[in-house]
């Protein structure tokens, strides 16, 4: 995953977004489908922040989350409080990360953002190869430093964190891959009260 850079940091225009009147104001949850999306949205925005990410961002996201259709830019501005700039950046982002795919409707040369049902599951595709990009840089300065010292040791830590994390990914697929079978099955067997 891309780090921002510090200009990036600078631009962000998090807190300037409006936040929707129909949330509960008292932090509670939401008592009806009209209440939830700014509720969630909001909750959304303030955990993907914690994370030293954008407010805007975590906002588009949690917004696209709860999308039953693709959402034009302009949709995207609206819900997010933010500009066709900033949203444009952070479309393009998303994208990268595999958060959101861009697509057309027929007849239409605008763009539109969809999240794909398992979004999760891209995830740890993405985290996969951004591991292995880590591991490969590990090895190669490894390869090319003096076997002692602190800053052999860090990049031995860090060849040997993206190793032991690999080792896991393949049983973490199989197990999510369950996971889901699991949630497909109960949302058709509901459990009867």
């Amino acid at each position: 995953m891309p780090d921002p850079t510090r200009d990036d940091l600078a631009q962000r225009d998090d807190d300037s977004a409006p936040r929707d009147d129909s949330a509960p104001r008292d932090g509670s949850a939401p008592r009806d489908r009209a209440e939830l999306e700014p509720w969630f949205v909001d909750r959304y925005a303030q955990y993907w922040s914690s994370q030293g990410l954008s407010v805007i961002e975590g906002r588009m996201v949690g917004h696209l989350l709860l999308s039953d259709q693709p959402v034009s830019a302009d949709e995207l501005a609206k819900a997010s409080g933010a500009s066709r700039g900033s949203v444009s950046t952070y479309t393009r982002r998303l994208v990268e990360i595999g958060f959101v795919r861009r697509v057309r409707r027929p007849g239409d040369r605008s763009h539109y953002f969809v999240m794909d049902a398992d979004v999760w599951g891209g995830f740890l595709d993405n985290e996969h190869a951004y591991l292995v990009k880590q591991r490969e840089l590990a090895s190669t300065a490894l390869e090319l430093m003096p076997p002692s010292g602190p800053a052999h040791e860090r990049i031995r830590n860090m060849h040997g964190y993206m190793e032991w994390l690999l080792g896991y990914y393949g049983t973490l697929r199989s197990e999510w891959a369950r996971h889901k079978e699991g949630l497909a099955e109960a949302d058709e067997n509901p459990s009867r009260p």
